[in-house]
């Protein structure tokens, strides 16, 4: 299995960039992790919202195969514990899936048709974060939830 994240727009912060990458390297040793940058849009501060959805919307749908399994982060979805979330993504992987796409929206969250699309959409917190913020925290729950499925010394309970 695959598991790819769509983010809107590159990681401005060097610092964060590095840990995140640290991440992705560590992710490597158990599972095939890709990241697809859809570029941030130009001139969309003279845009309204919908219209700026709409246009990453349509970006972030044409890098979906069919057959992926989309999952939104969404802070409308649903919240698991980082154990609970080892065993869904168990769950995925047991299925047969070939590619597990999780995708960060842009600042506005996501237009109708890709939350048509999604099959699922998951919460990390209640909480607001920064865009760039949450890209570094799904990366490393991500490799926590391998830890967990390996038995490594990695997650406390």
């Amino acid at each position: 299995m695959t598991i790819t994240l769509i983010i809107v727009g590159k990681t401005d912060s060097k610092h964060l960039d590095m840990l995140i990458n640290d991440y992705r390297k560590r992710l490597s040793f158990f599972v095939k992790f890709e990241t697809v940058i859809i570029p941030d849009l130009k001139k969309r501060k003279n845009m309204e919202t919908a219209l700026q959805k709409d246009k990453e919307g349509q970006l972030i749908l044409s890098k979906i195969s069919p057959s992926d399994f989309v999952v939104l982060l969404d802070e409308n979805g649903v919240e698991h514990t980082s154990t609970k979330f080892s065993s869904w993504l168990q769950k995925r992987m047991n299925s047969g899936l070939k590619n597990l796409v999780f995708v960060i929206g842009g600042p506005y969250g996501f237009s109708p048709e890709v939350y048509q699309r999604a099959n699922q959409k998951l919460a990390l917190s209640k909480m607001t974060f920064s865009h760039q913020m949450i890209r570094l925290f799904f990366t490393e729950q991500l490799y926590r939830a391998f830890t967990i499925l390996k038995n490594l010394p990695y997650h406390h309970e």
